[in-house]
């Protein structure tokens, strides 16, 4: 019997052995994420420049809907799952993501904006980071329990190239999988992995959208009461999201049998209601009402407007994510809290984009820090009021459904004096 080489070393030179290991391999999914990212941000790019130079396009949604749910249902198989079969496979792994998970997702994103669906760009970049790390867990033999490890990498590198926000990207791979508690022996894998997919995705010629926002000094006592107030609301409109996202894609699964049908439904609801009342506006990804809500008062309905129309295209079918849609509804109803409370108009637009989002996704941390990369240092205190308010008071449920319980969110009254 041959002796074990790694039993035979020193216990820190095995562990520094294993660790060197992972951050080669951490660093082989930046590539590959990194790249996937930017083909897919500069194909998102084109979809959006192309529909808005060709209104029409709209009048295709239904059918843009019902081809992506056609191939879908013929060649996706477990890629249907997204996320969640991604946070599953994290927590118990069984069997490898399918390589076409990634190219599958890719283009029905891009057609779903080409046409006009109301999503956004995260699961995209989340589900090809995962699928394309799991390639390289099957070619080089891992462990069952490596394995786990270069999937985080994965959500870590594509959250993080497709934002811009790589530190955001490493803890929100290890914040997403249980509410309340994070997998911190996998940080540094997690860090390289976003920070290297960042760099390489800008090598590509990617460039990200940055808001500006306006020095406010020191923050009175009011003003933070303001914001705890204003987290609350955006946690209560995360709890909406999340909660009405779930039943309207039951409701569409219960009602409508055949998947392809559901987005060729929602997808003429959705240009019909955008042609008759003239929003357009909520329509992809909304980009420049995201960048008009940091500048002027915008519609205190517009909130709601794109919350609709983004859960009639995920509820339906449709492919991309909602996180760009919920900075959106979070931006835009900051901007309507302005008049209401004594804080800035931008202040309350950048605390509404990351924490709506924070809420929704149980990952205040991520969006933490997700601001502070966004607009400065400076947002990192109001940010962190705004998304802790919003986390605690969005709910148990969030838009992952495999998302695990772990610590929870309930304040746990102390235990009796001895």
């Amino acid at each position: 019997m041959k002796p074990d080489p790694t039993r035979s070393r020193p216990q820190p030179i095995a562990s520094l052995t294993a660790l060197g290991r992972r951050l080669l391999l951490a660093a082989a999914v930046a590539l590959l994420a990194g790249s996937a990212s930017a083909l897919f941000l500069h194909a998102l790019d084109w979809a959006t420049a192309t529909r808005e130079a060709r209104p029409w396009l709209l009048a295709g949604l239904p059918l843009a809907g019902f081809a992506v749910g056609w191939v879908y249902l013929k060649l996706g198989g477990r890629s249907d799952g997204g996320n969640n079969l991604l946070i599953d496979e994290i927590h118990q792994p069984r069997q490898a993501l399918p390589l076409r998970m990634a190219p599958l997702v890719l283009l029905a994103t891009v057609i779903s904006h080409l046409f006009g669906a109301s999503v956004g760009r995260e699961g995209t970049a989340v589900q090809m980071g995962g699928a394309l790390a799991d390639q390289l867990a099957r070619a080089f033999k891992l462990a069952r329990e490596e394995r786990p490890v270069l999937l985080m990498c994965g959500i870590a590198a594509g959250f993080g190239s497709v934002f811009g926000t790589p530190l955001a990207g490493a803890v929100f791979a290890l914040e997403v999988l249980a509410v309340g508690r994070l997998h911190h022996a996998v940080l540094l894998p997690c860090l390289v992995a976003a920070l290297l997919a960042d760099r390489v995705a800008l090598l590509w010629g990617v460039t990200h959208a940055h808001y500006a926002v306006m020095p406010f000094g020191a923050l009175s006592l009011a003003q933070l009461g303001a914001l705890l107030l204003a987290g609350l609301l955006f946690g209560l409109t995360a709890r909406l999201f999340a909660g009405a996202s779930h039943a309207l894609a039951a409701q569409f699964k219960r009602r409508i049998a055949w998947a392809p049908l559901r987005p060729l439904l929602g997808g003429g609801v959705i240009a019909a209601v955008a042609w008759t009342l003239g929003a357009e506006r909520y329509l992809g990804l909304g980009l420049p009402v995201i960048g008009q809500s940091f500048e002027q008062p915008l519609p205190a309905w517009d909130f709601a407007g794109k919350l609709a129309f983004t859960l009639t295209s995920i509820g339906s079918g449709f492919k991309g994510g909602e996180v760009t849609p919920l900075f959106f509804i979070g931006a835009t109803l900051g901007n309507a809290l302005a008049p209401l409370l004594p804080l800035p108009l931008d202040l309350l637009a950048a605390v509404g984009l990351v924490a709506v989002f924070a809420g929704a996704a149980n990952t205040p941390l991520a969006c933490t820090l997700m601001a502070v990369e966004l607009f400065g240092a400076a947002l990192g205190m109001p940010a962190a009021l705004g998304c802790a308010a919003s986390y605690l008071c969005s709910g148990p449920l969030g838009i992952y459904r495999a998302q695990r319980a772990g610590e929870g969110k309930a304040i746990k009254p102390a235990p009796p004096a001895a």
